[in-house]
């Protein structure tokens, strides 16, 4: 197989603090790897105390002295809809090395770009429209909401889909009127290095955007730990959510998480079947299954079972495994050599815990890279590792269910609680079932399909906090009540009767 390279890559990755590309204070460097070789293809600034703060001092030099929060709303959007026509106009390139750098097949890349784009132009959109609270008090009081930025904003991002994941945060903290300070990914800051340039030709003032690589236990946590860092957006696994949440306590930060899931996906007898296949297919083995939202449990009623479970697998072997860059490539490169491993331990481990119908190692052919076949796990009991555990990869588990009641029970048996997919005629049913699972985002006959208007998160070890639409801007923004009086205010006058 060719291993393709793009013509653009850059000769290193820098930090971007107060508009200028810069090395770390103390010249280190980490290696990146491409999933395909897993060999290194650049070296990139690592970021640690110093850096971030130099990159939060430059944040909040142009929140305080600078002129973007105290922008009119329109011509914020005005700049938010440059960034992206930027994006759009360079969708190719970005999803070229989306793609060389994560592993994702070039079809969904490039999709991810186009979203990124979408996401800048629904936020200059909504901080037009948005409105605010007035009450009254007839002749007697007025009572209205001014929002304001809440300042800088420290921004996590994860590796899976990072540049679009990145414009989900990104664009909303812009809209606000907040300064940013973005800590990209280690495993994937190819795309992330891309902003700085679509920024300044937007004309984004110098010091709103900052940008520092590095490693999640040295950058990250020196972003979290920043007395001047008012907020954390963070989306990644778990436990680093919950080490996040305690770091941050010290200065009561502003905090929303969008962490891991084990997410159901429940097909019911009288479901529309090749409907189903088709979307708890795509659910889990799109975006070469590292999602967050992957319909990694799937729950079928025991009369269609066997008859789901044959076309299930037949279909799953069939997935075109292959170079990311190959447009016939439906699953690509797992993002990193460790990521791999850890996939390919829970594969091996699944053996001992389900019946492997389908995949259960490398594809043939594929003797280099981060490759795992689609493996699919039926007859798996709920106290199973890989039905309890978020595998993040290309691997699913199939199990029975008799009555709606062990379907829902089966459903929120899991630490987790981010999505839940649906598929049944029954329309009661449907609402009423959705009701009972304890999961922040249910998708009934659907797979995920995402309105930016409605709220993004998850329950229990899934996250904390929604963001999305309004959501995302009351996070970004502080509301302060103003109270007028309009009459005379009979105020009990202590210490007058001396």
């Amino acid at each position: 197989m060719t291993h393709f390279i793009p013509q653009n890559l850059p000769d290193r990755i820098r930090h971007y603090i107060d508009g200028e590309l810069v090395d770390s204070v103390g010249g280190s460097t980490f290696d990146v790897l491409d999933p395909v070789s897993n060999t290194t293809y650049v070296q990139a600034a690592a970021g640690r105390q110093a850096d971030i703060d130099l990159a939060v001092a430059s944040a909040k030099r142009a929140f305080d002295d600078g002129p973007w929060p105290g922008m009119k709303n329109r011509e914020r959007a005005r700049i938010l809809n440059r960034i992206a026509d930027q994006v759009e106009t360079r969708d190719a390139e970005l999803a070229e090395l989306e793609t060389f750098d994560t592993g994702l097949p070039i079809t969904q890349a490039l999709g991810q770009a186009q979203r990124a784009a979408e996401n800048f132009r629904f936020f200059a959109d909504l901080i037009v429209a948005q409105r605010d609270d007035t009450y009254q008090v007839p002749g007697a009081q007025v009572n209205y909401v001014h929002r304001k930025p809440v300042g800088v904003a420290g921004l996590i991002t994860p590796w899976n889909t990072p540049f679009m994941l990145e414009s989900w945060k990104l664009a909303p903290a812009l809209a606000s009127g907040c300064t940013v300070v973005l800590k990209p990914a280690e495993f994937t800051p190819l795309s992330a290095s891309l902003w700085a340039g679509i920024f300044e030709e937007a004309g984004l003032p110098k010091g709103v955007f900052n940008l520092v690589n590095g490693l999640g236990e040295e950058a990250g946590d020196a972003l979290v730990k920043h007395p001047d860092v008012r907020l954390i957006s963070f989306t990644g696994e778990t436990t680093t959510g919950q080490t996040i949440f305690g770091n941050a306590a010290k200065h009561l930060k502003g905090l929303s998480m969008e962490l891991g899931g084990k997410s159901p996906a429940i097909v019911f007898a009288d479901a529309d079947l090749d409907a189903a296949i088709d979307s708890t297919l795509f659910g889990v083995f799109s975006l070469n299954g590292e999602r967050c939202t992957a319909g990694s449990r799937i729950l079928v009623e025991r009369s269609i079972y066997d008859d789901f479970v044959s076309q299930y697998a037949e279909r799953a072997k069939n997935i075109v495994v292959g170079d990311p860059h190959d447009p016939k490539t439906e699953v690509g490169a797992l993002v990193h050599p460790e990521h791999y491993a850890k996939v390919m331990s829970y594969v091996e481990l699944g053996k001992g815990e389900g019946r492997l119908v389908a995949g259960g190692g490398r594809p043939a052919g594929l003797e280099t890279g981060n490759y795992v076949a689609p493996t699919v796990f039926v007859d798996v009991k709920p106290d199973a590792r890989i039905f309890q555990e978020e595998i993040f990869g290309p691997v699913v588990a199939i199990t029975p269910f008799d009555t709606d009641a062990e379907a829902l029970e089966l459903a929120n048996a899991v630490k987790y609680g981010l999505a839940a997919y649906l598929w049944t005629s029954d329309l009661k049913r449907a609402h009423t079932f959705a009701h009972g699972i304890e999961a922040g985002m249910v998708w009934l006959n659907s797979h995920n399909v995402r309105d930016l208007r409605t709220p993004f998160g998850g329950v229990k070890a899934s996250g904390l906090g929604h963001e999305g639409g309004y959501r995302s801007l009351d996070f970004y923004s502080e509301q302060q009540a103003v109270h007028i009086s309009l009459s005379p205010i009979h105020t009990p006058r202590f210490g007058a009767s001396r």
